[in-house]
């Protein structure tokens, strides 16, 4: 999910960077600037930290798990060949 904040940011950082007489140019670019940056960042379909932060979570707690059933089948395989 895009955050817009991060957006509004980035938009703020752009319109500044333009020279001070733009004036009335500079509204427009700035809802431009939005625009573009709201579209090019959702066709990235990127993940907010707090997601990522929950799946790595996840990932990790899977891997603890795998790890134990994987050790659980070594020693049924060597009882079972005893």
């Amino acid at each position: 999910m895009v955050d817009l904040g991060k957006i509004d940011e980035l938009v703020r950082k752009l319109s500044d960077s333009l020279p001070d007489g733009a004036g009335q140019l500079k509204d427009d670019m700035e809802s431009r600037f939005r625009s573009v940056l709201k579209s090019a960042f959702e066709k990235m379909e990127l993940v907010s930290r707090e997601e990522f932060d929950v799946q790595k979570a996840v990932l990790e707690r899977t891997r603890i798990k795998l790890d134990a059933l994987e050790r659980q089948l070594d020693e049924l395989e060597k009882t079972d060949t005893q």
